[in-house]
């Protein structure tokens, strides 16, 4: 089975806001021809994509023995024997970012809430969500299209 990860709209404009505040800045920078700068934002530009490119899910899928997060640069993979429960859950306003993405190119990274702890993300949008708990007590909270059915086939998996 094999969900696709949605962006909430909030995400795509701060994508594309982000972006395009540094172009309209290399931009500047080439008006005023000051060479360096340039080099120094597209440094910054590609560095920021390259690592959410790393991280961003395009989909999540489940297969009899992974759950694989699909991201454009590598497939993470979990073995559903480490998988310990997985339920719908979605973050709260109390989600606080510890390391990663609140909004580019979704939401990616470290974070912390008082209901759920500390977890790794990678979703799109708050109302697609689930959290996935190992049996060594690290958490992830997963985002993709129809996350009631992903959560069921995962379940029904486990042993």
């Amino acid at each position: 089975m094999k969900q696709k990860v949605n962006l909430s709209t909030y995400s795509v404009i701060m994508t594309f806001f982000i972006l395009g505040v540094l172009i309209g800045i290399i931009c500047w920078q080439a008006y005023k021809d000051v060479v360096w700068a340039i080099w120094v934002l597209l440094g910054i530009i590609v560095s920021l994509c390259s690592v959410a490119l790393y991280y961003v899910p395009l989909s999540i899928s489940v297969d009899e023995k992974y759950l694989n997060i699909n991201r454009p640069l590598r497939i993470k993979s979990i073995p559903l024997d480490d998988i310990k429960s997985a339920e719908l859950c979605s973050p709260t306003m109390a989600e606080k970012r510890l390391c990663g993405s609140n909004g580019f190119f979704g939401y990616w990274g470290h974070f912390t809430e008082p209901s759920i702890g500390k977890y790794f993300a990678y979703y799109g949008k708050a109302s697609d969500c689930f959290l996935i708990t190992l049996t060594n007590n690290k958490k992830y909270l997963f985002g993709c299209q129809n996350a009631p059915e992903m959560v069921s086939a995962i379940t029904s998996r486990l042993k």
